[in-house]
């Protein structure tokens, strides 16, 4: 276990799982719990260690968003976001966006979340046009987190063929509207759809500009990321599976992590079997919520129980970035 992971470990079971069911009971994440993933550097995680971040590689990346998932999933799907604005920051050819922002981001003294998602069906749910000094958007970005909570907001829209990626004050105002999403589990997230209708983003607020497919590509390795929280909620499953008095049920649960999290990494060179590996995490995520509720026994109907919310995380994540091939993928298995 790499220093990195074993900070993550501490903070997890020592602040984010204890607080996990009041989290859930608010749908409020404690500004705490960020200030605590900063101190302990993570928000420079994804950053090149030039830029002042962690530098990490994979393996530590993956078992950082693993372990703190299996702590508040509502504090990760947030904090997570963040990294999507810090990698666009370090790779931009903006020099003035990444002196103003990048270091403070990297820091965690500026919080950043990304509405990006809109941009990868065809056609667009979010449309970039240009006009005079920038870009109007027009469209819904549909899931964005951390609403209410964030400094900067990474706004992507297509221009036909290209997206187009700014940088802007996550405030509602003219031609931004934000609609709060009542979910069935991690509220905390502050997630809501936001509406464009015209809103304008200046020309120097530009991030990056890059042909679809291009961005299409290289999102392979955010969405292999993506499959690190039906995991670490596994693990965590498997931890509370082992303390009910199952040690057999949570190994056979741990192998199955093994495995997936070979075929997740093994999909960066092999994009097609992504979507496959990413259902396979989301269904032993859903499975292993269910063998803690049967485990926990009656105890896990009641509310509040770690079984039940879990359960309803676990369903978040079988449609939490998500795709039309990892949705047929989750069906085929549970065809089976």
């Amino acid at each position: 276990m790499t220093d990195l992971v074993a900070r993550a470990r501490s903070l997890a079971d020592e602040v984010l799982f204890p607080a996990a069911a009041e989290v859930d009971r608010t749908g409020v994440v404690p500004r705490s719990h960020f200030d605590a993933l900063a101190a302990a550097g993570f928000y420079g995680l994804a950053a090149p260690a030039e830029a002042g971040g962690a530098g990490a590689a994979l393996p530590e990346l993956v078992g950082v968003i693993e372990t703190l998932a299996g702590g508040c999933l509502s504090t990760t799907f947030t904090w997570i976001q963040h990294h999507g604005l810090v990698v666009g920051l370090a790779g931009t050819a903006n020099a003035g966006l990444r002196s103003k922002y990048l270091s403070a981001l990297v820091a965690g003294d500026l919080r950043a979340g990304v509405a990006y998602a809109g941009v990868i069906p065809t056609p667009p749910r979010v449309r970039a046009e240009a006009v005079e000094g920038g870009y109007r958007f027009y469209g819904d970005a549909p899931f964005v987190s951390g609403w209410g909570g964030i400094d900067l907001l990474q706004l992507s829209g297509r221009a036909g063929e290209t997206v187009v990626h700014t940088v802007v004050d996550p405030v509602e105002g003219a031609g931004l509207t934000a609609h709060p999403l009542a979910l069935i589990a991690a509220q905390g997230t502050s997630t809501v759809r936001l509406g464009l209708d015209g809103y304008f983003v200046p020309a120097e607020q530009v991030l990056a500009e890059v042909p679809h497919a291009d961005f299409v590509r290289a999102n392979t390795f955010a969405s292999r990321l993506n499959g690190c929280a039906p995991l670490g909620l596994a693990e965590r499953c498997a931890r509370l599976i082992e303390e009910a008095g199952e040690p057999e049920t949570a190994g056979a649960l741990r192998v199955e992590q093994d495995l997936i999290r070979t075929r997740l990494d093994a999909a960066l060179t092999d994009p097609p079997s992504l979507p496959p590996a990413r259902a396979a995490a989301g269904d032993l995520a859903y499975r292993s919520a269910g063998a803690l509720t049967a485990a926990t026994g009656s105890r896990a109907v009641l509310t509040g129980s770690a079984a039940a919310r879990l359960v309803r995380e676990a369903a978040f994540l079988l449609v939490a970035g998500s795709r039309p091939e990892i949705r047929a993928g989750l069906l085929g298995l549970a065809s089976r």
